[in-house]
């Protein structure tokens, strides 16, 4: 499927990996001008020389920090005038723990990066999005944002708190031409689900075995099907659709 971003500024958090490195790659290919951000410089500037004639402007930064925030909006409006798309991509999970064994820092990194991280970055987003009465912003939760995550239970507990802040700002800005969504992958083969698998019971080939017999599909996702689904999710042509929680989990949450 072909989208057209041609001369929209587009924002992503955690660009460096996963979902957003390959996000960065197809909204540049579809023609967005875009701000990037992730924790990590040097995986930042290699994403940033591996887009070829994008432009791209790229800032270190830690997203639970207000600072990050700030600077990132501050960026995309004086360079572009505006910002019409923002991805808040940028999250962590914990290894597969009980609730009894989870410590109190893992708690509070869920909640600082997936929750706060997402609080601060609507904070800014939002109003430069109001004066230009437009704007499309995407906030990454998880299948473990809707139901019950067994061993995940602080990721969990983040993972839903993001749908109730999408929905609410949805709610908040629906008049004033701002569409406001989640989106909920699965399992996704990326390299923080490839960590996870490793600490797992029995190594991560029979993890995988034990989660996708759950599945299904029977499969982990690809990510680029995440990613298709964003640049749906944010174009001009989806203009109906807002405080809407996406599904992507291969049918693991209908059974």
């Amino acid at each position: 499927m072909q989208f057209d971003y041609k001369d929209q500024v587009v924002l992503i958090t955690g660009a460096a990996g996963g979902f957003g490195r390959l996000a960065a790659a197809e909204f540049a290919r579809a023609g967005a001008k875009l701000v990037l951000c992730d924790l990590d410089a040097g995986r930042l500037e290699e994403l940033k020389a591996s887009l070829q004639g994008s432009n791209a402007i790229v800032e270190t930064g830690d997203v639970s920090q207000e600072e990050t925030h700030r600077r990132l909006v501050s960026r995309a409006v004086a360079t572009h005038g505006r910002l019409d798309v923002a991805i808040n991509n940028a999250g962590v999970a914990h290894a597969f723990t009980k609730i009894t064994d989870t410590d109190n820092a893992t708690m509070q990194q869920m909640l600082a990066v997936n929750v706060i991280g997402v609080f601060l970055a609507m904070k800014h987003q939002l109003p430069a999005m109001e004066r230009q009465n437009s704007g499309a912003i995407l906030n990454v939760s998880s299948v473990a944002g809707i139901v019950g995550a067994p061993l995940l239970a602080a990721y969990s507990a983040a993972k839903h708190a993001v749908i109730g802040l999408s929905k609410s700002a949805a709610g908040e800005y629906a008049r004033k031409g701002i569409r406001i969504n989640a989106i909920c992958p699965a399992f996704a083969k990326t390299h923080m689900l490839t960590g996870m698998l490793d600490q797992m019971r029995g190594g991560a080939e029979a993890a995988t075995q034990r989660i996708v017999s759950n599945m299904p599909m029977r499969r982990f996702a690809r990510p680029d099907e995440i990613v298709q689904a964003m640049l749906w999710i944010c174009s001009r042509e989806n203009s109906f659709m807002t405080g809407h929680a996406l599904v992507l989990d291969g049918g693991l949450s209908a059974v």
